[in-house]
């Protein structure tokens, strides 16, 4: 370090060398970067936001392509429903828990973990599919719902909180987009196998291992991961300041609930738990009404708008010529009239076909107008997640209060998912049934997003979990004794 720099760093001290906590944060903050180029490549939080959304490829991504193409056609579906049911259920109370733990231990750790446990239960599926036995499809699941929990909370701070406000429309559509590439390649083989067939394709082993030789690939990508502490922001700042003091698993457990209270909390918890409710529809809509080659590109061709539709909302939701708070509110609005209007449409599709039990192939006629709908709402599904993540962006600077949120809003998005999996299941529920079950709870957790939508400010705040006014919850006194 030359001269200059040893001058910048040591400028704020101040005459007779006592600093607060937070004049010592402001200093490190500002310590210079690296010298070398590729250091502060390395370092960059948009490096970070692609490994992570690499991570999030061959993890949640990978699980997604191996359910898309069966693993196989061979496992039995009370196993593979009962093993989903298993990871849903050690999600929705496991999330929240790491929320805590990735506060104490960091967020860096928190994702190794999260790769971790996904392994092991696609390594069960290739076994059941492979040698029939059960018992390491339950063990599995059981895993990787452990591990999903410390992923989804991790990954998503990461992604959200790394990057500085005006950028983080963008990273967080990165993000979700490079997770989709899991839903792509899924979609690819079943179309691969399937183009000229009307019945089921069958996938070898070999593509099953290539598939999970992908999934391996997610611990040496978390090791490379910054913690937010070494992570440079585009204007040279840090993530994090160094000397902040991690918060025990105990206060942070502690604090979830004056978190939960908090209305900008809360009043988002409904609306994600809607994500998973169309997807869960929309399967059962393609079984019952597409050919086996058409379901494929159906789910080739939805990844892809889903993904395109990730980046291109998050690209827009980062424009400067409006205001954060304007931006928020028009978005959400047309979100909302987009959805109601595509609701309508597939109520009516299915009041057609429930009556005449078409196979729609995309040489017949008539193609075009039940294909159309499942994409738009596809890219619809994810344009809302990308909207949703953003807003709690959009509200606090503070990393520690972004992560315990996204412990408890991924909780949300899991109790969706069990619940819409177990209606779905159900052969005494119609499919007309889903879709109104599906626009009911829509239509209720709207306006609840609304109120939230309605107070997003235009420039975050700095108070989080180190001192906010509205919960007063334990962890402010902890935090702000100091160093440890």
């Amino acid at each position: 370090m030359g001269l200059q720099d040893m001058t910048r760093v040591f400028a704020h001290k101040s005459s007779d060398g006592d600093e607060t906590p937070e004049e010592q944060g402001q200093r490190l903050t500002e310590l210079p970067p690296p010298r070398s180029s590729l250091a502060r490549f390395y370092r960059s939080t948009w490096f970070n936001v692609v490994i992570v959304g690499l991570v999030s490829f061959t993890q949640p991504g990978i699980w997604t392509a191996l359910n898309n193409t069966g693993a196989g056609g061979e496992e039995k579906p009370y196993l593979v429903n009962a093993a989903n049911a298993l990871t849903y259920g050690l999600m929705a109370v496991c999330s929240p828990i790491f929320g805590a733990v990735a506060n104490r231990i960091g967020l860096k750790y928190t994702l190794i973990i999260g790769v971790i446990g996904y392994t092991p239960y696609s390594a069960s599926l290739y076994c059941n599919n492979r040698f029939g036995n059960e018992w390491f499809v339950y063990l599995g699941a059981a895993l990787c719902g452990i591990g999903a929990s410390a992923l989804w909370c991790s990954d998503a701070a990461i992604a959200v909180g790394y990057p500085l406000a005006h950028e983080r429309g963008l990273a967080t559509g990165i993000w979700l987009a490079l997770r989709g590439l899991g839903s792509i390649i899924g979609g690819a083989i079943e179309l691969g196998l399937n183009h000229t067939q009307n019945t089921t394709g069958k996938v070898g082993y070999s593509t099953y291992l290539a598939l999970i030789a992908i999934e391996c690939m997610g611990l040496p990508l978390a090791l490379m991961v910054s913690s937010p502490h070494k992570a440079l922001r585009s204007d040279g700042t840090r993530v994090s300041p160094p000397h902040v003091r991690p918060l025990s698993v105990k206060q942070g457990l502690r604090a979830l609930w004056p978190l939960f209270k908090q209305p900008r909390v809360y009043l988002l918890l409904p609306i994600l738990t809607t994500i998973w409710w169309n997807p869960t529809y929309l399967s059962i809509y393609l079984t019952n009404n597409f050919s086996v080659r058409s379901r494929a590109l159906a789910s080739l061709v939805s990844s892809l708008a889903g993904s395109f539709a990730d980046v291109a909302v998050g690209r827009m939701l980062d424009i400067k010529f409006v205001r954060r708070s304007v931006l928020a509110r028009y978005t959400w609005s047309t979100f909302v009239l987009i959805m109601l209007a595509l609701f309508s449409w597939q109520v009516a599709n299915e009041h057609l076909y429930s009556n005449t039990k078409p196979t729609l192939d995309w040489a017949a006629p008539g193609f075009g107008r039940g294909f159309a709908v499942n994409v738009l709402f596809n890219a619809m599904n994810e344009a809302n997640s990308t909207f949703t993540f953003w807003i709690i962006g959009t509200f606090s600077e503070d990393l520690q209060w972004i992560t315990q949120v996204f412990g408890l809003m991924r909780s949300a998005e899991t109790i969706g998912a069990a619940v819409a999996c177990a209606l779905g299941g159900s052969r005494n529920i119609s499919p007309m049934t889903n879709l109104i079950v599906a626009f009911a709870v829509y239509a209720a957790a709207f306006p609840f997003a609304f109120v939230a939508v309605w107070q997003v400010p235009d420039e975050p705040t700095e108070i989080g979990l180190r001192g906010e006014r509205e919960g007063q919850g334990v962890a402010v006194d902890a935090v702000k004794a100091g160093p440890a």
